[in-house]
């Protein structure tokens, strides 16, 4: 990565366990997230005892989470703005807080000082020679967070790609810090691959027009998209995340983001998580920026690029077009994250397509997804006014402007066969059945 050579400033490191001595009971603590998570800071955190009461904000986290481990209890109270797998079982036994929100909507919770942060927990790429430290692989919320926070309290890893975008964080800035030499957390490409993905994956790339600009998340079925659309002409990024598989189509220039009226020219995102690979195409490259997520997300500036398509997923549809992406009943899964402020977003570009892609069934093809009603205390993300495009393994279809009993009809025709007559026979109890 792009570090700096032999400098004074590696004589101010300090001890994590140093660091996280600023920390006091009762603060509101910002800690950075994804690939960012500045582990060894939560680590050194863990390891006091002497602390009551102390709120941590955050997006997803990569890697160990020490603080959701058993024991915990008192001195943490984890406050989830999008989770994860590491905090679902915390959050299910409340032990732990979610909040429902908007990504786009996260910054100004910091800004407006509505939640006042007292600290904040940073893993930084290392300065360069004008003492300017980046934020890595995730700017999102945390570009407000260290705007707006307390004490600036940072892990600098030499690993740690510098990006460009609104990403700097001056060294001067920093209360205090440490440094580290250590591997960020990889996810792996292509790894649910199955038949029901790669179909998935044809079906919506067949509705990806030339010069169109991309927003997609990671997993099987976004690289299942982008591996077919290699034969695409002058295609463009602007997403609040994207992995792996995007790097080989701007190798190839078949993303070139020629045609978009905000950022030409460069691949956007507010953060990023894949390989060395990934972290290595976006160190020092100043055609792809990281800009926070109520820039990124912000719907005013997505209607303003043509073609814009939006590609998200969920967990369940009802066969009015209810999409439920957070949570299973009311057990919460993730977040609401940036579905909504996509899918209305490209709704209103110029030639825009959003699109909800998800399997048709669930639970090894036992449960259907497309289902007559979401489960009881299921959240509804994207509306049924807000719906356009729905696609399963077993076709696409358009439900923007369709009648109830259109809607169900079309559903009911890409979900899986083994429950068509169920759900039919649904739609004719509610008086809504076409042949």
């Amino acid at each position: 990565m792009s570090a700096a050579g032999p400098d004074p400033w590696h004589h101010r490191a300090e001890s994590a366990d140093a660091v996280v001595a600023h920390i006091r009971s009762g603060m509101n603590v910002f800690v950075h997230g994804a690939a960012a998570t500045p582990t060894r800071l939560l680590e050194a955190l863990c390891r006091r005892t002497d602390l009551d009461n102390v709120r941590l904000w955050h997006l997803h986290l990569e890697g160990t989470v020490p603080f959701a481990a058993d024991g915990c209890g008192g001195r943490f109270r984890s406050v989830s703005l999008f989770t994860g797998e590491s905090l679902r079982g915390a959050v299910d036994r409340g032990t732990a807080d979610f909040v429902p929100i908007f990504l786009s909507d996260i910054p100004a919770l910091f800004t407006s000082g509505q939640v006042r942060l007292d600290a904040v927990l940073l893993q930084l790429s290392p300065p360069d020679r004008h003492g300017q430290c980046t934020l890595g692989t995730s700017v999102d919320a945390a570009r407000a967070a260290a705007d707006s926070g307390g004490l600036i309290l940072a892990e600098i890893n030499a690993r740690m790609p510098r990006t460009h975008g609104h990403s700097g964080v001056a060294l001067s800035s920093l209360s205090a810090f440490c440094t580290s030499d250590r591997e960020l957390p990889h996810r792996e490409p292509g790894g649910g691959d199955t038949a029901v993905t790669e179909a998935i994956g044809t079906h919506v790339a067949a509705l990806v027009e030339n010069r169109a600009c991309l927003q997609l998340g990671i997993g099987a079925i976004p690289d299942a998209v982008l591996r077919r659309l290699g034969s695409r002409q002058d295609l463009g990024i602007h997403t609040e995340m994207f992995s792996d598989n995007v790097v080989p189509l701007v190798e190839a220039g078949v993303i070139t983001n020629r045609f978009k009226a905000i950022h030409p020219g460069r691949s956007v995102t507010s953060f990023v998580i894949g390989t060395q690979r990934l972290y290595d195409f976006v160190d020092d490259n100043a055609l792809v920026e990281l800009h926070p997520c109520d820039r990124t997300n912000d719907t005013l500036a997505i209607r303003k690029i043509e073609r814009m398509t939006a590609i998200n997923s969920g967990l369940q549809i009802d066969l009015t077009g209810q999409v439920c992406a957070d949570s299973i009943g009311h057990r919460i899964h993730s977040g609401i994250g940036g579905q909504m402020d996509f899918m209305r977003g490209a709704a209103m570009s110029r030639g825009g397509k959003p699109i909800i892609a998800l399997p048709s069934t669930a639970a090894g093809g036992t449960i259907s997804r497309i289902v007559p009603a979401l489960n009881v205390g299921a959240g509804v993300v994207t509306t049924r006014g807000h719906v356009h495009w729905v696609v399963t393994e077993h076709g696409a279809v358009n439900l923007h402007g369709q009648t109830l009993a259109e809607r169900g009809r079309l559903l009911v025709s890409i979900a899986h066969p083994d429950f068509r007559g169920d759900l039919i026979e649904k739609l004719k109890s509610l008086k809504r059945f076409l042949l």
